[in-house]
């Protein structure tokens, strides 16, 4: 029987742990590489750089496959490589890549000449090709991560892009092996295909979020209800079930904004037209300020000093990522007023305000508040009780946008209820 190749993963951020953990639980001997010596001590005492449910499990249960190294002559043990550290974005959706070249020198300078190099971070299109020089043994695969569901995708992979100087040309065997254990289909391209194909999928992605947007706003507007529409459209086959349908405060994380600058980038250059794109990036941003409009008619004009609640600041659940947040951006357009804030893993000091108070647990944060808004629909919000909140607070706002607690729970306590995609309804 030919023994299963090594792996190896250089770069030990979101990606990378992430990644590393999945291969380990395959069966593979996995080389976790990183040059910080800090980190990987961190790593190794399970002190992990990152927030993720089951990460931590799953690096437990396969320790024994699992080398955490800040050595980089132990990738030369591996078959194949992966570069997949995280990729940092600015402002305006772009990527800085001097993190990924320097990894990729250091692999390079390591690899054995049968090894497959695979990038794994998230390149824009051309950046493979220009490392590749005659391109035989290095790689670009799409990442399949999301954030707070990074190791089932890890795991169970929908399927492998993977982008080839020849995708004609058959893969290594050592890759070929290492993706055929995930038994999904393998799906090899040239490279420019591979890189684009990411940002094509999040552009899919994109225009189904702004689809409900869109309409649940609508429907905000003309009683409709959008959590009654969206179901019937997930039955619709040419929709499906797992379409992006539910309305949310713009899009956030840093991804998605990432590919959708990339494509308007490279449409000036090209001079193709990205205008639908620039139509989603409006929408998004005109989007999340529906909790400071909400806000703003129901409390703010009402009440001279308010106290507000906020309940979330990470910008999704299950992660500690502040990138974009909405809860951010909210409470930056609230520097006037007294907010009392909460996340289960994001410390209220992650959010500068000059009247914040961080609060030890969900509760709390209604004490005295005029209006509570529930920013990230982190699961253990599910359940706050509505009646122990009307006692709480001093007001009777509660902003749910994702529809954390039970509408009719809270209006049966006198609250106030709000959320995306329902015409408001005094109680």
């Amino acid at each position: 029987m030919t023994p299963r190749p090594t792996v190896g993963f250089a770069g030990m951020t979101h990606l990378g742990l992430n990644s590393a953990a999945a291969a380990a639980a395959r069966g593979f001997a996995t080389v976790c590489y990183d040059p910080d010596t800090t980190l990987i001590d961190r790593i190794e005492v399970g002190d992990l750089p990152v927030v993720e449910p089951d990460l931590l499990e799953t690096i437990a249960k396969n320790t024994d496959r699992l080398t955490f190294t800040a050595d980089a002559q132990r990738l030369g043990e591996c078959d194949v490589i992966y570069i997949a550290a995280d990729v940092p974005t600015d402002d305006h959706g772009e990527s800085n890549l001097a993190p990924i070249e320097r990894l990729f020198a250091t692999v390079s300078a390591q690899a054995r000449t049968d090894a497959a190099v695979v990038i794994l971070s998230q390149v824009p299109p051309g950046f493979t090709r220009r490392l590749a020089g005659d391109g035989k043994q290095l790689f670009y695969q799409v990442e399949t991560l999301i954030f707070g569901r990074a190791v089932d995708r890890a795991l169970n992979p929908e399927r492998f892009i993977v982008g080839c100087a020849d995708p004609a040309h058959p893969l290594p065997a050592a890759l070929h092996a290492f993706l055929a254990a995930f038994e999904c289909p393998i799906l090899p391209m040239r490279y420019e295909s591979a890189e684009l194909a990411k940002i094509s999928i999040n552009c899919c992605l994109v225009a189904s979020i702004s689809v409900a947007n869109t309409l649940a706003e609508l429907s905000e507007k003309i009683g409709a209800d959008w959590a009654e529409i969206a179901p019937a459209l997930k039955l619709d086959r040419r929709i499906g079930p797992h379409a992006y349908l539910t309305p949310g405060l713009g899009i956030a994380g840093g991804n998605l904004e990432r590919d959708l600058a990339t494509v308007c980038r490279y449409a000036d250059a090209h001079g193709t037209d990205a205008g639908v794109v620039r139509a989603w990036i409006a929408n998004s941003r005109y989007r999340k300020d529906w909790a400071l409009r909400t806000v703003h008619t129901t409390t703010i004009a009402a009440i001279k000093a308010p106290v507000i609640g906020i309940l979330g600041l990470a910008y999704k659940e299950n992660t500690h990522s502040t990138k974009n947040s909405p809860a951010i951006a909210l409470i930056e357009a609230l520097r006037p007023f007294a907010l009392r804030l909460h996340d289960p893993v994001v410390p209220a000091s992650a959010a500068p305000h000059p009247n914040a108070e961080g609060c030890s647990d969900a509760l709390a944060v209604c004490n005295g508040a005029d209006a509570v808004l529930i920013m990230t629909p982190w699961p253990e919000y599910r359940a706050l009780e509505p009646g122990q909140m009307a006692q709480k607070m001093r007001g009777r706002v509660v902003i749910d946008p994702y529809a954390v607690l039970d509408e009719a729970a809270c209006r049966a306590t006198g609250l106030t209820y709000r959320r995306l995609g329902m015409m408001p309804n005094e109680s």
